[in-house]
């Protein structure tokens, strides 16, 4: 009977033993299975990919052509944009906005004002973690009203614009910017002034992004 009891638990022991053997190797092989774990970025790397939406608020100043006024005041909006970066410290980037501004001058019997303009810009820029310094340029629009002895006109002029700007990734999701934008209006015939009338701005603005 002992000779028995002990045959038993050897047997019992031994088939404990394979079987962990085998779990173990179907672990193995289904570990093996599986996909490696890439990222795009350096694992503790600042990623600025994807896209965001923001806002941004700031302090205009601008000439107008044929005029004497220099409007200014302050201008703020809404901004979208979209980042690809991949494993390298370079981010290229599109983003559009647009803006309502306060910029106006009044010079004699003629007040100029810039209402509201738009951009639609490329970015280029070099990351260090998560500090992003870049150059941006592309299409601009905006309005140009005239106004004298209660009459008033408005055009819709294209142009360009340049710029440069710094961003600051200050969490996951969240970053912060300052820029310089250069935004250069073509002219219209304003029948009020009897003159072509364009329009020339600088702008520094600050503003703040939520990364999705």
């Amino acid at each position: 009977m002992n000779r028995f009891l002990v045959g038993a638990a050897a047997a019992a022991g031994l088939s404990a033993a394979a079987f962990g053997s085998v779990s173990a190797q179907a672990a193995d092989l289904g570990y093996g299975r599986q996909a490696p774990y890439t990222v795009n970025q350096p694992l503790n790397a600042f990623s600025w990919a994807g896209p965001y939406l923001g806002g941004t608020l700031g302090y205009e100043w601008g000439t107008v052509g044929n005029s004497l006024t220099k409007p200014s005041g302050l201008v703020g909006g809404v901004t979208a944009g979209y980042n690809w970066q991949n494993g390298s410290p370079w981010v290229f980037g599109l983003e559009g906005d647009i803006n309502l501004s306060g910029a106006n001058d009044t010079f004699a019997p003629w007040k100029f004002s810039n209402p509201w303009f738009g951009t639609l810009r490329g970015r280029v820029g070099y990351a260090f973690n998560n500090i992003l310094f870049y150059g941006t340029g592309g299409l601009a629009l905006g309005g140009l009203r005239a106004e004298t002895f209660g009459l008033s006109e408005s055009h819709t002029a294209v142009g360009w614009t340049l710029g440069v700007g710094t961003e600051f990734g200050l969490a996951q999701n969240w970053s912060a910017k300052i820029e310089y934008l250069y935004v250069d209006l073509d002219s219209n015939n304003f029948v009020i002034t009897g003159a072509k009338n364009d329009y020339r701005s600088g702008m520094i603005r600050a503003g703040i992004n939520f990364h999705f």
